[in-house]
């Protein structure tokens, strides 16, 4: 952005006693530049002690949320790490951005040539952008960043990882910019223990967990495997949020707390079966934490906020003009970051497709504040594990003792689901119960086929337009 463009000035930070800094002004807008930094974590679940979890170690995220704002329902659109990944960047759903699945080879996924994405639409108006860490989308022309520290084995080594988001905020100083940080933890990886713990890390200390000590999620099996896998992940979890308070630490070294929004949250969640790769809440279900000048500390908030919403939150917090008539499937929860409303926020819209290129599974769904519908497009196929999954000690266990349930699921509702699948989650919050074919629910089985319905044709989802073609009439949904 030329420096004749750009006007200097004092800004006062919305919450009483934040320092004045100096921030550059955006012409086109008049208001403020503001600064981000999103935290991602890799598969995690809202496991921490700020969301309820007595036995894990973490004081960084547990401090986001002292000093910032903790939401309760968060979720992401998809439990797959692209496709999800995706939406988190560009503010819409996988099944319009393209990034149905995996970027990775053999799937070789592409968002679609013309999406604005976040770092492209700031890029655009003279912010400096980075990322750090893991990405996992494609194409570059999509995702344009002046500073690029890619992936690797450096996903996990949290302390060099925060080295590398210290030199781009050096390089960015006087210029606001957005810095996508991605972690490794705590998804599965090899070596012993599944999940990275075999080894030392630079400047983290490695804090085991006994089995004995972890709390079983009511999805899983209470078994010695489940258990060993469980205190690993939190190991991870706990690695992690080391890497958080590492990040932190470099933020305020180079001064910017007080124009910068830190965003910390996850893809979506744990990576076991019956949650990763699956409809279930807790596939879906994730933390966020919210913490910069002028975000209502110590704030605890029940909005529905989505994966969707990170785009147009983050585009409204800089102050950065919005793409012309380009319209996204989320709103900016900034509102809600200073204690005010944004508008009803009681639903949230989910849509799946592929996982790996072999993980064929499509689904659209919508959760409301009592209930869950989600429609299975093709409900003859069997659901395929992620193979991480699959291979896990947790799976292997419940396959060989020849297991009918998995905590309080049925094994069977992990691999096979019904057409449509409609749950109370007020009295069946591990979505046991099928309500679809009860004849007291039809009438609201009705009422969200027709929002999931609605929603599809407002989100431009091919596949309804697949069946458009091949199916006279009525159109299944």
């Amino acid at each position: 952005m030329p420096n004749d463009a750009v006007n200097r000035r004092q800004f006062l930070a919305a919450s009483a006693g934040t320092s004045i800094a100096p921030l550059l002004m955006n012409p086109q807008t008049g208001k403020p530049y503001r600064s981000v930094m999103c935290l991602i974590a890799d598969d995690q679940s809202a496991v921490a002690g700020c969301y309820g979890n007595s036995v894990i170690h973490t004081p960084n995220m547990d401090r986001m949320a002292r000093e910032g704002t903790r939401f309760t329902n968060a979720r992401a659109t998809t439990p797959s790490c692209s496709a999800s990944r995706s939406v988190i960047l560009t503010g819409l759903q996988n099944h319009r951005n393209g990034q149905f699945g995996h970027q990775h080879l053999p799937a070789n996924f592409h968002t679609y040539d013309q999406v604005q994405s976040l770092p492209r639409i700031l890029k655009a108006q003279g912010f400096r952008t980075g990322v750090v860490g893991k990405l996992h989308v494609q194409p570059a022309s999509v995702y344009p960043w002046d500073y690029e520290v890619p992936g690797g084995a450096g996903n996990r080594d949290v302390w060099d990882m925060a080295q590398k988001v210290r030199e781009f905020l050096k390089q960015s100083e006087g210029k606001p910019f957005y810095l996508h940080v991605g972690f490794s933890d705590p998804h599965r990886a090899g070596g012993p223990g599944g999940f990275a713990n075999h080894r030392d890390y630079q400047n983290v200390k490695a804090r085991e967990y006994s089995p004995a000590q972890v709390t079983v999620p009511g999805f899983l099996p209470d078994t010695p495997e489940a258990r060993a896998e469980l205190a690993q992940y939190y190991q991870a979890i706990d690695r992690l949020d080391q890497g958080y308070g590492f990040c932190l630490d470099a933020l305020r070294e180079a001064g910017r707390m007080d124009d910068t929004l830190v965003l910390c949250f996850s893809d979506h969640g744990m990576p076991f079966p019956g949650a990763k790769g699956s409809p279930y809440e807790t596939g879906l279900r994730i933390p966020l934490l919210a913490m910069g000048p002028g975000v209502e500390k110590g704030a605890v908030s029940d909005a529905f906020v989505s994966t969707t919403d990170i785009t147009p939150t983050v585009l409204d917090w800089c102050g950065a003009k919005l793409p012309e008539n380009y319209e996204f499937h989320g709103s900016s929860f900034v509102p809600e970051l200073h204690g005010r409303s944004s508008g009803p926020r009681d639903e949230h819209y989910y849509s799946h497709t592929f996982h790996e290129i072999v993980n064929f599974f499509p689904w659209r769904g919508v959760r409301t504040r009592k209930y869950k519908y989600t429609k299975i497009l093709f409900p003859e196929l069997e659901m395929p594990l992620p193979s991480d999954l699959w291979r896990s000690p947790t799976w292997n266990g419940v396959r060989a003792r020849h297991m009918t349930t998995s905590g309080e699921r049925p094994v069977a509702g992990i691999l096979r689901h019904a057409p449509e699948e409609l749950y109370d989650m007020d009295a069946d919050p591990m979505e046991t119960k099928n309500l679809a074919g009860s004849a007291s629910h039809q009438a609201v089985l009705a009422e969200l086929r027709a929002k999931v319905r609605d929603f599809r044709k407002r989100t431009g989802d091919p596949w309804l337009g697949y069946f458009d073609r091949i199916e006279s009439a009525p159109e299944p949904l």
